[in-house]
């Protein structure tokens, strides 16, 4: 059982990593981005502000999504090519809106990759407008960006910076405190960077004077840092498969970190964790409830096969299966709901009440009680009728085997021989669905929080699709498909356990 344990483990680990990949691709390859209203919104010649396409840029560079999905070949970007967008935008030729908006946002992503290609543009180009436009996306794209842990440091000019930093201070110990300097140093440096690259500007009523000797120093200073932007074999290699999104993907999954919410930057593991522990009391206490109350019946079912209390309780069971939750949590609030017309027996909402923190623990219990008694009877009720089918079906195989027929002609009663020898292998069916009730327990009930005004999984994984909240949506999905794994691996074990026919050796 042990070696079969250790297989199955090692086993999820592929696993894991292909449906990680699976679940990156779906959600990067989906239409549009977080960042995409703010660039669709127009550009700059359609009126968008400096600072909010900067906004959008900083955005987007914080959550890698200006990078290429799985592989990065930007370093190889003709000149041709960037010249080709700078004249669509420049108006240089005829192009649609949407070519404008595509082009613009196509500069955008290609980043420092950009940069060779925009300097010689510079330098070349006689047209005033393709020059005007290319000073301004080569300023955007050559802007550091800001780092918010010593870990995350990386790129050319942020090397050199951390090398300036530990030759002027050779002998201190790298510890927390040097760490913090060593962010602030590399942030203000790159910050005054910034400042001088953004002061490099014209406009067209400027002097042909000044604009030559803003051009100049641009290119002065592009000439040299140009080490930054030329790379070797090796490193074309480490930015063709690490400066992707899926590289930074994976980069965060093994220091477990799920990255920062896109809509209010809040860590996603914190997001999740607040929402978790509605849903998981929700999910556990009907779960429990479901199993207590539908196997028994099954079990019963099983022995009264075909009379009319097995058929009684059949077209019970799927009567409530029937009824659409929405259509009873809904009833069950205007009659049982203090905000009802008829018994205010019960809260109209929530989870807790306002002054839970100030009560007693046995009060605390009866509020939490109280306020999920009506949500957990619609997450209870719908999950009976096959819960109870499967545990009948499954004794019902067992009750006709030939170990049962022995074990009453041994004259043992007939409630030890149901209770003994057939309910533990005919329980079978029930533990498969282990496997599927795992996930439930932070997939909550999309419909069931909104109507009880829980503030759950299920509401949260529903405002991370429609805000298009990335992180999140691989948060809660690659721990939904743990726990399907994990399910799976606590079906196959208690198998073994109910059942001493099966043994994984």
């Amino acid at each position: 059982m042990a070696i079969y344990i250790l297989r199955r483990i090692l086993l999820m680990i592929p696993t894991f990593i292909a449906i990680s990949f699976i679940i990156f691709l779906i959600v990067n390859l989906a239409p549009g981005d977080p960042g995409e209203l703010a660039s669709s919104q127009g550009q700059e010649s359609a009126g968008e502000s400096g600072s909010k396409r900067e906004a959008t840029r900083i955005f987007k560079a914080q959550f890698h999504l200006n990078k290429p999905i799985v592989f990065n070949l930007r370093y190889g970007i003709e000149e041709k090519e960037i010249l080709g967008y700078l004249e669509k935008i420049s108006r240089q030729t005829t192009a649609s809106t949407k070519e404008l908006i595509e082009a613009e946002e196509i500069l955008e992503n290609y980043g420092q990759y950009a940069l060779p290609s925009l300097a010689s543009i510079l330098e070349k180009t006689n047209n005033e407008e393709i020059r005007r436009v290319a000073l301004r996306v080569f300023k955007d794209n050559s802007l550091g960006q800001q780092f918010r842990d010593y870990r995350n440091i990386a790129g050319k000019e942020a090397a050199e910076l951390v090398e300036e930093f530990h030759k002027k201070n050779p002998s201190r110990l790298q510890d927390s405190e040097y760490q913090r300097e060593l962010l602030y140093f590399v942030n203000r440096e790159i910050g005054k960077r910034n400042e001088y690259i953004r002061s490099l500007n014209y406009t067209k009523e400027d002097s042909p004077e000044k604009q030559k000797d803003v051009l100049e120093k641009v290119l002065s200073w592009y000439k040299n840092h140009s080490h930054w932007y030329t790379y070797s074999f090796w490193e074309k290699a480490a930015i063709t498969f690490c400066d992707t999104r899926f590289a930074h993907y994976w980069y965060n999954l093994l220091h477990f970190d799920f990255g920062i919410s896109h809509v209010d930057k809040q860590p996603v593991v914190t997001k999740v964790m607040e929402k978790l522990r509605y849903s998981v009391v929700l999910s556990l206490a009907s779960i429990f409830l479901s199993y207590l109350i539908a196997v028994p019946l099954g079990i019963f079912s099983a022995v009264k096969r075909n009379s009319l209390a097995d058929k009684s309780i059949t077209v019970l069971l799927f009567m409530l299966y029937s009824l659409p939750t929405f259509f009873v949590g809904t009833l069950l609030l205007q009659f049982f709901s203090a905000g009802g017309d008829y018994w205010h027996f019960f809260p109209t909402g929530g989870f807790i009440a306002r002054n839970y923190v100030d009560m007693t623990t046995f009060d605390q219990l009866k509020s939490l009680i109280w306020h999920i008694f009506l949500p957990l009877i619609c997450l209870t009720y719908a999950g009976l009728a096959s819960l109870s089918r499967y545990a009948r079906s499954g004794l019902l195989d067992v009750i006709r085997a030939d170990y049962i027929k022995t074990a009453r002609a041994k004259g043992l009663p007939e409630y030890l021989v149901i209770l003994r020898h057939a309910v533990r292998n005919g329980m079978i069916p029930v533990l498969t669905l282990l496997a599927s009730v795992l996930p439930v327990l932070i997939g909550g009930s999309v419909v069931i929080e909104f109507i009880f005004a829980i503030d759950g999984m299920g509401s949260l994984m529903l405002l991370s699709i429609t805000a298009k909240d990335y992180n999140t949506i691989m948060c809660i999905s690659l721990i939904s498909a743990i726990l399907v794994m994990l399910g799976i691996l606590l079906s196959d074990i208690s198998y073994a356990l109910v059942d001493p026919r099966i043994s994984f050796k």
